[in-house]
């Protein structure tokens, strides 16, 4: 491995945004090729991150800021992402849906699993919060999603978990898309009760699993 990626990484790690922001770039003047960088610069970084996050070494402050500085570096490889990801007829790990269920304001959690699915290399496509099940299913449709991730940091708004997933199967979607969800009040028998596919109790551990559905 390149001593450039090797650095890439670690500065990620320290959350040294500008640093991985020039290391992104020196590598694209080098040569290196968006996919290459973005693979074993950026992702390599987060897993890294990824695993001591899941093992308490790093907490979330810190993981937000890995993931803002592995950001400085996917928002220069992106277009050049998105290039390679046409030539070769679709995305590296396909589309993921993300959102907080509507009701619920709550995103922090939301936000860090969409940051580090980014930077695992999925395209993602982030709802926001206060989602509705019918702009879940109208974003599936339209952007040809494979997984679909819902996040309920409120036990009233854990329902409309349920419900996405009756509209879901109501627009004759449930078949084509996999659903993972989370939060803090959310465990994986409700998971196992509402029908959805998958549960992942931290955003590391939600990274995993989407690698898992996406194979």
């Amino acid at each position: 491995m390149s001593n450039l990626f090797e650095q890439m990484q670690k500065d990620l790690y320290a959350g040294n945004a500008d640093e991985v922001k020039a290391a992104t770039q020196k590598a694209l003047t080098e040569g290196f090729s968006a996919p290459e960088i973005l693979s074993q610069g950026l992702i390599a970084g987060m897993d890294i991150v990824g695993r001591d996050f899941k093992s308490g070494e790093l907490f979330i402050p810190e993981v937000l800021m890995c993931a803002r500085a592995m950001h400085a570096g996917l928002n220069i490889l992106r277009p050049l992402l998105a290039e390679s990801r046409d030539q070769m007829g679709g995305t590296a790990l396909g589309k993921i849906v993300i959102g907080t269920v509507q009701g619920d304001m709550h995103d922090i959690g939301k936000n860090l699993v969409a940051m580090m699915l980014e930077g695992a290399g999925f395209e993602v496509i982030d709802l926001g919060v206060d989602t509705s099940p019918a702009k879940f299913v109208e974003t599936v449709r339209s952007q040809g999603a494979k997984i679909v991730g819902m996040a309920a940091m409120l036990t009233t708004t854990m329902p409309v978990m349920k419900a996405t997933i009756e509209e879901l199967t109501k627009a004759g979607l449930r078949d084509k898309v996999k659903v993972i969800v989370g939060g803090a009040p959310v465990t994986s028998a409700f998971a196992r009760q509402i029908g959805a596919d998958a549960f992942a109790p931290d955003a590391a551990t939600a990274v995993d699993v989407c690698r898992g559905l996406a194979a």
